[in-house]
């Protein structure tokens, strides 16, 4: 337990020294929160009332798509798991750590953006508590899972840019955080409900902002969090030590089982 910690905070510690993370983690979203902030309201009045959830959806998927991945295909690569290994560090810690550091630093964020943005841009504040923190770690769950299932199969740091832009770019499009669900196209919100984005979007709108959500919150916090959970599960079972030396239990296309919750949801929730 003592050398879990030690490595929980030193990897927590990583996430401001090291400087791809830093930006990742904090200086990417906060800045990005600061331009919408000063210009979306000026252009689309209503986008006050859902800023707030907007911008830490995208800190979530910032921090978790474009900062997970990366450092696990470069440590594996370059055979720092091998020494993991050597001694005794399993498998389940190498994967479990990255998640808790990220949402650690994304509380921190998401804690910044709530309290700021109603000093700052006049943003609405969320009605209920409760269900802003019950979506908030159900987002990060699913964010967090998938990402480490995309360090997990990929070959190379080009790969995992590559499977997290598949995330990352069409859930800024269509996962209701630029165009509100309801404007969507028939296919298009389909589609969407693919993406976590959408989900914590609705609960978000449903849960903590106490608006009419367009489908149900709750039947998305349940999706998101069995994304998470599925999403981790599949790194576990697909993780290898060494690339180059050893053969993962299954083949890598088992990873898109992750979406598996998500395209049922889609014929459930409606």
């Amino acid at each position: 337990m003592k050398a879990f910690m030690n490595h929980l905070a030193f990897e927590f510690g990583s996430g401001v020294r090291n400087k791809n993370l830093l930006l990742m983690n904090y200086l990417f979203p906060l800045g990005f929160y600061l331009l919408m902030g000063f210009i979306m309201p000026a252009i689309n009045q209503p986008f006050r009332e859902m800023l707030i959830p907007v911008m830490v959806v995208f800190a979530i998927l910032s921090a978790a798509m474009l900062g997970i991945p990366d450092p696990l295909v470069n440590a594996r690569e370059n055979g720092i798991f091998r020494s993991y290994k050597i001694n005794g560090v399993p498998a389940l810690s190498i994967l479990v750590i990255p998640v808790i550091t990220t949402t650690l630093h994304l509380l921190i964020i998401a804690f910044i953006i709530t309290v700021s943005a109603p000093l700052l841009f006049a943003a609405t504040m969320p009605v209920y508590l409760s269900g802003f923190i019950i979506t908030f770690l159900a987002m990060a769950i699913a964010s967090c899972g998938i990402a480490v299932l995309i360090g997990v199969v990929s070959s190379s740091s080009r790969m995992t840019v590559l499977w997290s832009q598949l995330i990352f770019v069409p859930s800024m499009l269509l996962g209701g955080m630029m165009i509100p669900y309801s404007m969507l196209p028939g296919a298009a919100g389909k589609i969407s409900q693919i993406m976590p984005a959408t989900h914590a979007m609705n609960a978000f709108k449903g849960l903590s902002m106490g608006f009419q959500p367009d489908f149900s919150a709750w039947g998305s916090i349940i999706i998101l969090l069995l994304t998470g959970i599925l999403g981790f599960g599949l790194a576990l079972f697909l993780f290898s030590w060494d690339s180059r030396n050893t053969r993962r239990r299954g083949p890598a296309w088992l990873a898109f089982l992750v979406l598996l919750p998500s395209i049922v949801g889609i014929f459930f929730l409606g």
